[in-house]
């Protein structure tokens, strides 16, 4: 009904004013429109155009539309009639002034009283409207608070994403500078031991040429004057032959041995070149930090403080300011790489700590607030704290220690079931926890010292020496 209405207004508009016709006149072109509306439109142009088909009309006097004028008015008339019963209840012809708060609809007195609205909670629609208006408004004004809100947290976490961006680009270029200034150096090292052996074998090489030359000369000297011995008579160089003879063999005696070449008279380039990627490579391990094991940021509870090389977890007295996202520890930080399968280890330094927990937590822990420190929580550990050191489980069963350890070696078996806690300097067993692992695994960290730190330990790499 609605939709036909619409259509008949359409119709029934102005194309200039775009409202209901009033004194509607007809043109020629059969176009209609409201006469003081054609007046306007005419009045500049010298040869009057229609206003919709733009074809030239008379401007003498329209013709009157009755017939469309008749219509305009009973269709306003219409919709008067159709605006003033919204007000009115269309089953009993009576004003509505109660709110019917069950079926959430304007009723009348009548509607009060019927069967439809028997015992429901009515009041006057002047006391309904605030709170009906509160509650669409309410829960709007929640919704939008919430979203400002989610939209400063998200403005908070991208500069935090920036900030770690920034971070890790420094300290990837930090690491390459180490690198590059390695391989300078070695480049530079290598090249001057080179240039060493040649520079010392070239001095022999010249020396031995200096002698041969003097050697010449001296040699060329004496054969000029024994050919002059020579070219005397028969009786006469016989005569001389025994000292032309004597003469002859004073010649150098080391002439001919310098002639030859002994060893290791070049350049030694296997020495200098030979596998040369993998010698470089063999040294560069030197400079290399491995650790098997490093802690995961984006895990870090909020009084915990992580070294940048992310090996490193201290204790802090005021909380930082981290974004709440779905991974973030309520107490203590992860290992950035699970298990599912195989054997791990890793060795923390916990130095004189006086409050710390280490251990293994599976992937679906609860992470949003404190949890306890046992397998059925999704957490084996051990912990030290008051002087005792005691194992994450049920009864928090204390472990008997003869002497305090400074690193402990946590073991994990994933195969097999087993996470081991040792000492591995005294290469004694702290305790033992067998269990049916389903998930992945994570290594797990937390203190509560704010001077003494855990530190994961560096592990050497295995290397192969190429003399």
């Amino acid at each position: 009904m609605e939709a036909s209405l619409s259509l008949l207004e359409e119709h029934l508009s102005c194309p200039v004013c775009c409202d209901i016709f009033n004194n509607p006149v007809v043109l020629k072109c059969s176009h209609s429109f409201c006469e003081e509306c054609l007046q306007k439109c005419c009045k500049d142009m010298e040869i009057f155009l229609c206003p919709v088909c733009r074809k030239e009309c008379s401007t003498g006097d329209p013709s009157q539309s009755l017939a469309l004028k008749s219509l305009c008015e009973s269709f306003q008339r219409g919709s008067e009639k159709e605006k003033g019963s919204q007000d009115t209840c269309q089953l009993h012809g009576e004003t509505l002034k109660l709110f019917c708060l069950n079926d959430k609809q304007p009723i009348c007195v009548v509607c009060h009283t019927s069967k439809k609205h028997k015992g429901h909670d009515c009041c006057p629609i002047e006391e309904a409207l605030p709170d009906l208006k509160s509650e669409i408004k309410a829960p709007l004004q929640n919704k939008l608070k919430k979203m400002t809100a989610a939209k400063l947290d998200n403005e908070n976490w991208a500069e935090h994403l920036m900030v770690q961006g920034q971070l890790g680009e420094e300290q990837i270029r930090g690491v390459f500078k180490k690198f590059y200034q390695f391989l300078e150096e070695e480049e530079a090292a290598r090249i001057a031991a080179l240039k060493k052996e040649q520079q010392l074998k070239y001095e022999v090489m010249r020396e031995r040429v200096e002698k041969l030359t003097e050697n010449i000369s001296m040699l060329s000297e004496t054969i000029g004057v024994i050919k002059k011995d020579m070219e005397t008579d028969d009786i006469t160089f016989l005569q001389n032959y025994k000292a032309i003879l004597i003469r002859a063999n004073c010649t150098p005696p080391e002439t001919a041995a310098n002639a030859e070449m002994g060893p290791g008279a070049f350049i030694d380039m296997a020495k200098h070149v030979g596998c040369l990627t993998f010698k470089v490579w063999d040294s560069l391990i030197k400079i290399v930090d491995y650790n098997p094991v490093t802690m995961d940021p984006n895990t870090v509870s909020t009084k915990l403080i992580l070294t940048d090389d992310l090996t490193t977890v201290t204790c802090c007295e005021e909380k930082q300011s981290l974004p709440d996202n779905p991974e973030r520890f309520h107490v203590g930080v992860l290992g950035s790489e699970g298990f599912n399968k195989g054997k791990h280890f890793w060795d923390v330094e916990v130095g004189d700590s006086d409050n710390w927990s280490l251990g293994i937590a599976k992937e679906s822990i609860v992470r949003k607030k404190p949890v306890k420190l046992d397998p059925q929580s999704g957490l084996w550990s051990i912990r030290y704290i008051n002087g005792k050191y005691k194992a994450g489980v049920k009864s928090s069963t204390e472990i008997k220690v003869d002497e305090r350890p400074q690193v402990i070696r946590v073991c994990l078996d994933c195969d097999k079931g087993v996470v081991t806690f040792c000492d591995p300097v005294k290469s004694t067993t702290l305790y033992t926890f067998k269990d049916r692992f389903t998930e992945k695994l994570f290594p797990y960290f937390s203190t509560g010292s704010i001077k003494s730190p855990l530190r994961l330990c560096k592990r050497p790499l295995t290397k192969v020496t190429v003399n």
